[in-house]
Formats: C-alpha cells, structure tokens, sequence
C-alpha cells in the first residue's frame, strides 16, 4: 500500500486530530522523517516537535499512523501543561487511554524478517550441565558456573 502525503498535509492531519481528540490547538511542527524505522513518532521537549515515521503510514495505513499520532500529542499536551508526559507517568497512561492512542507501534514488516536467530553458541558446565546461551562467542576458560563453579565449555547452538 503506497499513501502519499507530504509534510503540509501531515501538518493538517496533526492539527485536525488535535482539536478532535485532545480539545486543544497543536501549535507547533509536525513532520516526517523517514530515518525513524524502530520507532513510529517521536516529541521533542525543547522544541515541540512532533516527528511521524512515513513507513508506518505505508504498512499499516492511516488508522494505526492516528494512533501514533494522538500517541505523541498525548506528549506535547501533556508537556504543555506541566503534567506527567512521559511513558511511566499515570496522566500519560490516563489520557492515551481516554484518546484511543496505542501504546507501541507494529514492527515494520521489512524489520521483522532481518531479526537475527537469537542464540548462536551455549556455555555449557562439564559438572552440572547447566546451560547458558550466548548471542556471541566467548572464551570458557574465563568464566565458571553459577551454580557450582565448575568448567564450562563453548557448543554451538
């Protein structure tokens, strides 16, 4: 699915979505930027700022991009009045909960399928054979086991 929008338009759509959502005018920028690929959007403090990843526009459309979208003005509002706007914080939770905002985005398709396997190696203990997966190779003879301080020894995964 292609959709093409520019950043004029996205600023109408944050705007809209604004007012509609929140009661309240956004008044500052929003924008794409096409190197956001781990993120959906992102708010900047000291400038107001709001950022859209275009790629979540092109997989999943203009329904999950609106949740991102109310996701960030959840930020920006919130900042603005000098309440919680940060994820941990319960106006936060409350208000992105009250405007229909999610809370993480879809991971894109393309970034899915380049997920690497997630173990490639196993230290293994000659005593216990308790097992410890690694991601990286590693030399044993620097380490011991956790739970009897015996050899360990490298195997592939």
């Amino acid at each position: 699915m292609t959709i093409t929008m520019n950043d004029q338009m996205l600023q109408q759509w944050v705007e809209r979505v604004s007012l509609e959502s929140f009661g309240r005018p956004f008044l500052h920028q929003a924008t794409f930027n096409r190197r956001l690929k781990a993120t959906g959007g992102r708010y900047f403090t000291k400038s107001h700022h709001i950022e859209i990843s275009p790629h979540q526009l092109e997989a999943f459309g203009e329904e999950e991009t609106e949740k991102i979208i109310k996701h960030e003005l959840c930020h920006y509002h919130l900042h603005i009045m000098k309440r919680g706007y940060q994820h941990r914080d319960e106006d936060f939770k409350k208000l992105l909960a009250y405007v229909g905002g999610s809370r993480y985005c879809q991971s894109l398709p393309e970034r899915a399928a380049k997920a690497p396997t997630p173990y490639k190696y196993k230290l293994v203990c000659h005593s216990c054979g308790t097992e410890y997966p690694r991601k990286r190779r590693l030399d044993p003879a620097r380490y011991a086991c956790g739970k009897c301080r015996g050899k360990l020894f490298l195997k592939n995964a």
